[in-house]
């Protein structure tokens, strides 16, 4: 696991984020940061709310109370012109890639890019796409269909996809799942090489214990909605608590 020394402002802090779903509490008063340049893995079991906290953070879901300050802007209070400004700097990786089918990989990194960077001429265009399809290892997919693609290649083709407009932040929903454990050891190095390259903050979504420690300069763990443990890799794989170590020793991934 790496270290992370930066000590600044969040880049986004959450307080007090509470939400349900027909009267059944999901998040209950959670509070937690990210700071910058920081891979942040979020653990817990199924339902506990993982994916419904980065949701809100883009405000693909509204809570109930708290607040969710994302670079220095309160998302819950804006409004929708802010708000589109404030998403276009944070780039989100869904679970199944979320490629449109009917589009090339070209057509598919070049969507965000005709609708986020109009001062764009064509040629930059071109460049662009190039260059983010080389960041990821696939530049010979640049004419393809995603059905022609593996489930990682199309994982690598999502990646492109997000960073290409060059979000400050990264969210990941559960980026190796369905993956076998060579291409989910590339897709977790490939998010390390983001984090280097781009300077992003993030925060992971997963159940793949292997990845989680391949990424994270830290931890958090949700249980029943509401903030379990916050640490170091060391810390949890040294709690004796046995909600933590039957989770590490449940989904720890044989070589």
């Amino acid at each position: 696991m790496k270290k992370n020394d930066t000590h600044t402002q969040p880049v986004i802090d959450i307080r007090d984020l509470s939400i349900g779903f027909g009267g059944n509490p999901v998040l209950r008063n959670l509070s937690l940061q990210l700071h910058k340049q920081e891979n942040l893995v979020v653990l817990g079991k199924s339902g506990t709310g993982k994916s419904v906290l980065i949701k809100c953070i883009v405000r693909l879901l509204n809570p109930d109370s708290g607040n969710i300050n994302v670079l220095g802007e309160d998302i819950t209070s804006v409004g929708a012109k802010p708000l589109a400004e404030i998403r276009k700097k944070v780039g989100f990786l869904f679970q199944g890639a979320a490629l449109y089918d009917s589009m090339t990989v070209r057509e598919n990194l070049e969507f965000p890019l005709r609708r986020i960077r109009k001062d764009l001429k064509e040629e930059d265009i071109r460049e662009k796409v190039e260059a983010a399809l080389e960041n990821v290892g696939l530049p010979d997919a640049i004419d393809k269909m995603p059905s022609e693609l593996s489930g990682g290649q199309r994982k690598r083709i999502g990646l492109a996809r997000t960073i290409i407009v060059e979000p400050e932040i990264m969210l990941y929903d559960e980026p190796t799942t369905g993956l076998d454990p060579i291409t989910s050891d590339e897709i977790s190095h490939l998010i390390n090489d983001i984090q280097q390259k781009f300077k992003t903050s993030s925060i992971i979504i997963t159940h793949d214990i292997e990845c989680a420690r391949t990424v994270a300069n830290r931890f958090v763990m949700l249980k029943d909605g509401e903030l379990y443990k916050d640490g170091s890799l060391d810390e949890f794989e040294n709690d004796k608590d046995p909600f933590v170590s039957a989770f590490f020793n449940t989904n720890k991934t044989t070589p």
